[in-house]
Order: structure tokens, then C-alpha cells, then sequence
């Protein structure tokens, strides 16, 4: 980019905008900042510059030939603090439907899936240090310009 990124998030488009909306805010602790019948803006209070926006999928703000609803093929990762209380809280008591098993993987992950509206997959993910067969393979992530 020849100018500074002021912001970056994904747009999901959707059948159902409304729906969207009242899961993302309900069980993963968005809020909105923009709403509009076809289009509504959130981030999270905690931490303002992480956003989702979702979008009816008809909306002429898309170009022809490109208005189709999302379904499925989107996996939004979501880290957080406490991945075994997230999973108590989202399958035990919200009752959300787990698409893959709470579990620890090799590469540094403890993470489960959830299914979201328009069969967007929620990953819920603790990170944890990874076998030595992976840590190999863990960049740097400071930013060396």
C-alpha cells in the first residue's frame, strides 16, 4: 500500500443481517456502532480496532454478479484468554453447536469450532506453546522494516 492502513476488517454478506448481528453481539461480545436495515458495523469495547461489518448480500453496493450470500468456506479465529471457559460458556450454555471437539493440537493451539450464522465457522483458540517438531517453523513477528 503506497499509503498508511488506517483500518482493516471482514465484511460478511449475509441473508439475514439482523440474525448476524444478534449472534455476533450476543456470544462474542460485539457491539454495534453502525446499524442500517442492509448493513451493521461492529467491534468489541474492549479492544475498538478489532471490527466485523456484515452486509445483506442483495445490496447494490456490490457489484452485479457478486451478490450472493456467504455459505460456509469462512473461518474467523477468535484467541482468547481462557479457550476451556469459552467452550463452557459457549457449548454449555449458549448451547451453540460445536463443529469440531474442544482439543490441543501439536502446532500450538487449543482451540473448538462453532458454526455461525450463514455457515461462517467460529475458531475459538487459546495459544499454547507448540511441540518441538513445530516450533521450528514460528517465525518472528516483530515488524523489521
Amino acid at each position: 500500500m503506497t499509503t498508511g492502513l488506517t483500518g482493516f476488517y471482514p465484511v460478511i454478506c449475509t441473508r439475514d443481517v439482523a440474525a448476524a448481528r444478534d449472534f455476533y453481539t450476543r456470544h462474542l461480545g460485539f457491539t454495534t456502532t453502525f446499524e442500517a436495515d442492509w448493513y451493521v458495523s461492529l467491534h468489541r469495547p474492549d479492544a475498538p480496532h478489532y471490527e466485523l461489518a456484515l452486509l445483506d448480500h442483495d445490496h447494490p453496493t456490490l457489484p452485479e454478479g457478486h451478490r450472493v450470500p456467504t455459505r460456509g468456506g469462512l473461518l474467523l479465529n477468535f484467541e482468547v484468554e481462557d479457550v476451556d471457559a469459552e467452550h463452557r460458556r459457549l457449548i454449555g450454555e449458549a448451547g451453540l453447536p460445536e463443529l469440531l471437539p474442544l482439543r490441543t493440537e501439536d502446532f500450538g493451539q487449543r482451540h473448538f469450532i462453532v458454526g455461525a450464522p450463514d455457515g461462517v465457522l467460529v475458531d475459538v483458540i487459546t495459544t499454547i506453546p507448540p511441540t518441538e517438531e513445530y516450533a521450528a517453523q514460528y517465525t518472528s513477528t516483530t515488524n523489521e522494516t
